[in-house]
């Protein structure tokens, strides 16, 4: 009598209704449930029905989200079949009142991604990746791949869909894209900003400024990432032109000399001296005068001028260790920062003992800047080696923005690092937050147990730059000392510091 109840009509029904990849979860109770009503011919019936219902009904989500008559190739739809789509839906808009939104994802670091994995296992990623979001929307909803990279979506209308609604679904759509993937023997970690826009807030009720409206927010978000999430506000399009006008001119800059480097001291905690000048690019405009780094250099990064502007920035500051010398200033040495980029080419050691050797400069007097993302990395070993080699010719390594990253200690060992520069966001307030000190001096006890010098970054005041100094911590830079000055001004400043030094409360260590 039980097998009679438990039919395959039945057992397809329930399946149905939980196919995808959370009713995998129930599977458990279907084998009981099964096994009671039907014995071992029920336990039959669902070995055999399970993968042909997940197969039929998953393949069926997909289809559905990604809209079979706009299909290309790869079974999702093409960038001008989406826009012929939704032109269709924004027609039928007027008509019954609903509304619509376009979401478009970008991947935060598609450069990185394929230099790491291969353009191969990055094309797996975007398949995977576009299958998920299928599977993360409701019939009706369109998934395209992007020329260019990324991904647009646009929602079947609806009756009601707000601000708040359309964030929510820009969240799961990002959670949908960003967890882990499996790629044959490694594990990819993508990381995708989304913006979007809503219907009633597009440019014009057409496909083409709807989509731009959403890709608009999307660099918006990238450009804010990673990770960022944002809706289409007007002025974004104002924000967007201007970088695009800054992207095109980086290359003019970069030759007619208006990036160059500006210079930040360096202070001993011990002596006061100045042991260093780290230095930073900056960004003379002809008409807009000067740019933040944080404008130009995102698009320097992204024109794959990193390694043009380290050229630049490094021989300006080997010329102001020249012109220093030439003054009588004693400037022990410069730091300059050098990206992923840069420091993955085989050549870079040698290019940097040719430039010594051109400015008659010893390797000590030269630091190597390093972010602790970079270090964090354990299969540059292009990096590893070029690092070594750095520190073999004399050169110092300094780890930047320590504890913002991941990096271990034996990565800080593998990258032959030889100061720590804690960041900012340590030594921000630990004159007065009990719990920043706290973790300031863990970080330089670790440091003096493996036999590391240490630097505080974003020293603003007094009471910070004394505290680090009693902490045990061996240089500072900050606001608090000076901000970073065009190399003219740096003389003025050596001279009026050296004259003051004397002057000045010396800063001991704690006994």
């Amino acid at each position: 009598m039980r097998g009679k109840f438990f039919t395959q009509t039945a057992a397809l029904g329930v399946l149905r209704r939980f196919a995808g990849v959370d009713g995998l979860v129930l599977m458990p109770a279907f084998s009981v449930a099964a096994y009671w009503l039907g014995g071992e011919g029920g336990l039959l019936t669902l070995a055999v029905a399970v993968p042909l219902v997940f197969a039929v009904f998953a393949r069926g989500r997909v289809a559905a989200g990604s809209a079979p008559d706009n299909a290309g190739a790869d079974g999702f739809a093409t960038e001008p079949r989406f826009l012929a789509h939704l032109d269709r839906v924004l027609d039928g808009l007027a008509h019954d009142g609903r509304s619509t939104a376009c979401f478009v994802l970008v991947f935060d670091d598609a450069d990185v991604m394929a230099a790491r994995h291969g353009r191969l296992a990055c094309d797996q990623m975007v398949q995977r990746i576009a299958e998920r979001l299928s599977l993360s929307l409701r019939p009706g909803d369109v998934v395209a791949r992007l020329q260019g990279g990324g991904f647009a979506i646009s929602l079947a209308p609806v009756r009601r869909l707000d601000l708040e609604n359309a964030v929510q679904i820009a969240v799961r759509l990002q959670a949908a894209a960003t967890a882990p993937l499996v790629l044959g023997d490694m594990t990819v970690h993508p990381s995708l900003s989304v913006g979007f826009c809503l219907s009633v807030r597009a440019p014009a009720l057409h496909a083409a400024p709807l989509l731009g409206a959403a890709r608009t927010a999307a660099e918006e978000a990238a450009w804010n990432g990673p990770g960022a999430i944002r809706a289409y506000q007007p002025e974004m399009t104002g924000r967007r032109a201007d970088r695009a006008a800054l992207r095109a001119g980086l290359e003019t800059a970069l030759d007619e000399g208006q990036i160059r480097p500006w210079f930040q001291p360096q202070l001993s905690t011990d002596t006061g001296e100045i042991s260093g000048f780290e230095a930073l690019a900056r960004w003379h405009h002809p008409d807009r005068g000067i740019i933040a780094p944080a404008e130009f250099l995102p698009l320097i990064h992204e024109a794959g001028l990193s390694e043009r502007l380290g050229e630049v920035i490094l021989y300006g500051a080997l010329s102001a260790m020249t012109r220093w010398d030439k003054a009588g200033h004693r400037v022990p040495r410069v730091s300059v920062n050098f990206s992923a980029a840069e420091l993955g080419n085989p050549r870079l050691p040698d290019q940097l003992k040719w430039e010594l050797d051109r400015f008659s400069l010893a390797p000590q007097r030269l630091t190597v800047e390093v972010l602790e993302t970079v270090a964090s990395r354990p299969d540059d070993d292009v990096i590893v080696t070029n690092l070594a080699r750095l520190a073999a010719l004399g050169c110092g390594i300094d780890l930047d923005d320590f504890g913002t990253g991941h990096a271990s200690i034996a990565n800080i060992r593998r990258f032959a690092v030889r100061r720590i520069k804690v960041d900012r966001c340590f030594v921000q307030r630990c004159d007065t937050d009990a719990d920043q000190k706290r973790m300031v001096a863990a970080i330089l006890s670790m440091c003096e147990q493996l036999g590391l010098e240490t630097l505080a970054e974003g020293v603003e005041t007094p009471g910070e730059h004394a505290t680090v100094a009693q902490l045990g911590c061996g240089h500072v830079q900050g606001f608090g000392i000076s901000r970073p000055m065009a190399l003219e001004e740096t003389f003025g400043w050596i001279a009026r510091h050296e004259r003051e030094r004397v002057k000045t409360r010396r800063f001991g260590r704690q006994r």
